[in-house]
């Protein structure tokens, strides 16, 4: 039977006579166009329940292997150069260590405060306090705060803060408050200021 005498005699049938209890009675050309939609509707549902999730599957795979890419080629320059940086972590603990061991000594502290002093008074400031305030311990070295009142005129104070910086030990200047001695006299001024000085935690580079 050819195409144009099987599009004739599906126009002669029937659908009200086909026999659903009785699919092998049905003329070839229903069966065949029945398989055929029988095949489109499994691979459908096949694609909507397994094929579909396969593929999204599939996408998450490919973005997670573009991550993991950029991952192994991060590690494996940083493998590369593991040995170099090993070797420039050693060079600057060794350059810290002798950083932290140039820092000031117990001993060192009184002639610290001599020296605060005499840059205050040579910069013509009165003092009204120097106190040392209680140790701050960090890991590797030990903060020395100093309470300091001055009294002078603003340039006098500048000279004494640039002077203070300029000491041979680290003395570190903190939380500057400048106010007029008298109300309405801005000639002369009170500067309150905590300065602070470091010295050697040995115990702490060895732990």
């Amino acid at each position: 039977m050819n195409l144009s005498e099987s599009l004739e005699s599906l126009r002669k049938i029937d659908l009200a006579d086909l026999d659903l209890n009785n699919l092998g009675s049905w003329p070839a050309p229903v069966k065949a166009i029945t398989g055929l939609l029988l095949l489109i509707a499994v691979l459908a549902l096949g694609y909507n329940f397994h094929l579909k999730d396969l593929q999204e599957q599939l996408e998450r795979e490919r973005g997670e292997e573009g991550t993991l890419k950029q991952q192994f080629a991060t590690k494996a320059s940083q493998a590369a150069n593991l040995e170099a940086y090993r070797q420039q972590m050693a060079e600057m603990e060794t350059s810290f260590g002798v950083l932290l061991r140039q820092l000031p000594s117990d001993t060192e502290v009184p002639g610290l405060l001599e020296d605060i002093t005499r840059t205050g008074l040579g910069s013509g400031l009165e003092f009204e306090e120097i106190k040392l305030l209680a140790e701050v311990v960090q890991q590797f070295y030990i903060e020395l705060p100093i309470q300091i009142s001055v009294v002078g005129n603003y340039h006098d104070l500048a000279t004494f803060a640039s002077g203070v910086a300029s000491l041979p030990r680290i003395v570190t200047l903190h939380d500057f408050e400048i106010k007029p001695v008298a109300a309405g006299n801005n000639t002369k001024l009170r500067m309150k200021v905590l300065a602070k000085t470091y010295r050697y935690n040995d115990k702490g580079l060895h732990k």
